[in-house]
């Protein structure tokens, strides 16, 4: 822990914590506010069990009683029917992230440890993920201009629990961890087997860090790539020569496949790796696909990145040059129609909002 914070500069910092009530979350917020952080703890009310404000009002209890400042947010409105949790996780983590920015919070923290980075290397082996899959849980990753940090990657679960005992505190159970529909938990439950031959979660967590290692290298070729072969069109809009990408090594190509795609797509993570690979292995014969929320298409040898657009309406030349006139970055010859009426309606619903 001091380590990490010494490393981050954290000390005397203001840091907002995810606190739920777990004794992984409970830990980091005290273990944190004990090294001399200025510890904001914040308790997400998803509103999906008849328990969970009981359990934000205890973890309040918890963090008065050591004066660290606590707030509960709440996640209102409607809960989808499918996909719930992923949709808990993105809303917790946007009403965390909205509190950082309200209240000029640079740093979130949240409390993954050493058995998460296990049980991600091992998920994501199973999904057949990249070296960037591979690397697990970043230590430091920023979303949304806020840094996100992971101070207990390298700490034991069962170490955590002994701290919150020497305390006599008690914390929450999360229903989800005994539930075997998850993958998740039948890997953490399968954890054991590949312990009795050598490979438990220190050796996982080591393995992944040595991916992450390269990760950071792949990732500075990839970003070098981007920069010197990439174009940019209206703010939302990517393209770059396709011969060129396919003829880079394949997990470069990858890559920037999957940065260009998040980024004009507009998320927080990158399409799976099973999408770009079928794109690359087309070669020239891709003609076109939608990923991550943009549309793929090749004209003019390039391959050209937009927004996926729902609307039908047609363009004509005459709505395009009225509506391009005085855009020095648009005066390009040869903008596919596609890429042409993306940028427009692109722009367009910018200006009202």
């Amino acid at each position: 822990m001091r380590e990490f914070l010494e490393k981050y500069h954290l000390y005397g910092k203001r840091v907002a914590v995810g606190v739920s009530g777990g004794a992984d979350s409970l830990a980091l917020a005290l273990r944190m506010a004990e090294a001399g952080v200025n510890v904001i703890a914040l308790s997400v009310d998803h509103k999906l069990r008849p328990e969970s404000r009981s359990e934000a009002d205890y973890v309040a209890q918890i963090m008065q009683h050591y004066k660290i400042e606590h707030h509960i947010l709440e996640w209102s409105g409607e809960k989808p029917t499918s996909g719930l949790e992923a949709a808990a996780r993105e809303a917790r983590y946007g009403l965390m992230l909205d509190f950082c920015h309200c209240h000029d919070i640079k740093y979130l923290a949240t409390g993954h440890h050493l058995r998460d980075q296990a049980e991600t290397f091992l998920l994501r082996l199973l999904r057949g993920s990249g070296v960037i899959g591979l690397s697990g849980i970043q230590p430091c990753i920023r979303r949304d201009g806020i840094m996100i940090i992971r101070p207990q990657l390298g700490d034991h679960p069962d170490e955590l629990r002994q701290f919150l005992q020497q305390k006599n505190i008690r914390w929450i159970e999360d229903p989800m961890n005994d539930e075997e529909n998850y993958m998740r938990v039948k890997i953490r439950k399968f954890l054991p087997e590949l312990q009795q031959i050598g490979i438990d979660e220190k050796r996982l967590a080591a393995t992944a860090e040595t991916l992450r290692q390269t990760r950071e290298f792949l990732e500075t070729q990839r970003d070098d790539f981007i920069a010197q072969y990439v174009r940019y069109f209206g703010g939302c809009t990517a393209a770059v020569t396709f011969a060129r990408l396919i003829k880079s090594p394949r997990e470069i190509a990858r890559l920037v496949l999957d940065e260009l795609i998040r980024k004009i797509g507009d998320k927080h993570y990158s399409p799976e790796a099973a999408v770009t690979n079928r794109i690359l292995q087309a070669g020239t014969n891709f003609k076109g696909c939608t990923a991550g929320g943009c549309e793929l298409l090749v004209a003019s040898k390039k391959l050209w990145i937009i927004p996926q657009i729902n609307d039908t309406e047609v363009m004509s030349l005459r709505q395009w040059r009225e509506f391009s006139c005085g855009q020095d970055d648009l005066k390009c010859c040869g903008l596919p129609y596609k890429v042409r009426r993306a940028i427009k309606i692109y722009r367009e619903k910018n200006e009202q909002r």
